[in-house]
């Protein structure tokens, strides 16, 4: 048979292009998202900075830092300790780098636990309603009616001293702020059409939920997780100011300051400056951090810009 010219069903076919891979995909949102919103790329990076410390912190951590030095005790900051010593001669520096590791864990571990346990109630009350919304809103408000701190404080009091206490206690402050805003979403996800084309297929309540709602609820969770970060690290240092947090001697940036107020009725500058500043920071970098993928995966936020 002769081939025609022209004739393009004779052509060999050309070969598809090839898709961009995870990685090409995930570096091409970080440089919009830097494009967009270079100042919140910045306390990303910080944050993101602050989290490789606390991973590291065996290993740049100059000193032991739960290691006494009878010879320099309440020494302020000269060559050998940077930021100074702590009244029975332990390395400042060392301590707050511990002490972001384990007021890091805290936050990250209630955070997690708590905004998912509350969107996941939150998924629940606003797709079922009825009576289960009603009685799961009059929880929420009743969790809400105590500032954070105080129920924070009479959770871990109650329970009594400890990491995983400390960890239940915030967590338990972040669930209602998860179950609202989730809420919040499912209401006006549950009337779109493809929900009611599932429904009308026979799909069952849990397999909406699970498969068209879910999905849509990540980047809100995300938000969450991100901006409650901030307030979870002042709740953990305020618990362990109060001495109600981890017990010495694990280092916190709560507990360290904590320890400063009892060296006298004037604390030594280096040993309040200090954690005082790594809280601030860290605080800082994650709530501005926070604000900028909020306004990136928020559609009116973004058409702003």
């Amino acid at each position: 048979m002769t081939s025609i010219p022209g004739d393009m069903s004779q052509s060999p076919s050309q070969p598809l292009p090839k898709p961009p891979s995870l990685l090409s995909r995930m570096w091409k949102g970080v440089r919009e998202f830097t494009r967009r919103s270079p100042m919140a790329a910045f306390w990303g990076v910080l944050s993101i900075s602050i989290v490789i410390m606390a991973i590291s912190a065996p290993i740049i951590a100059p000193l032991d830092p739960l290691k006494a030095d009878f010879r320099a005790m309440g020494k302020a900051p000269y060559e050998a300790h940077m930021f100074g010593t702590d009244q029975i001669g332990r390395d400042t520096l060392s301590r707050v780098i511990h002490g972001s590791r384990t007021s890091l864990i805290v936050a990250i571990s209630a955070v997690l636990l708590g905004t998912t346990l509350g969107s996941i109630w939150g998924l629940a009350s606003g797709f079922l309603g009825g009576r289960f919304d009603i009685i799961s809103q009059r929880i929420i408000e009743f969790l809400q009616a105590f500032p954070d701190l105080i129920l924070a404080m009479a959770i871990a009091m109650a329970m009594g001293s400890g990491t995983t206490t400390v960890i239940i206690a915030i967590a338990v402050t972040r669930i209602p702020f998860g179950g609202r805003v989730i809420r919040s979403v499912v209401l006006s996800l549950k009337e779109m059409s493809y929900v009611e084309a599932a429904r009308g297929l026979g799909a069952s309540n849990l397999r909406i939920m699970a498969l068209h709602i879910m999905p849509q609820c990540i980047a809100p969770f995300l938000i969450l997780a991100t901006t409650h970060l901030g307030v979870a690290i002042i709740i953990e240092a305020s618990l362990g100011f109060l001495g109600v947090g981890i017990p010495p001697p694990t280092p916190t940036w709560g507990n360290m300051l904590s320890d400063a107020l009892n060296s006298g009725l004037i604390p030594p500058w280096w040993l309040v400056l200090f954690p005082g500043a790594a809280i601030t920071i860290t605080v800082l970098a994650f709530n501005l951090f926070g604000d900028g993928i909020r306004d990136a995966l928020d559609p009116r936020l973004r058409g702003s810009q």
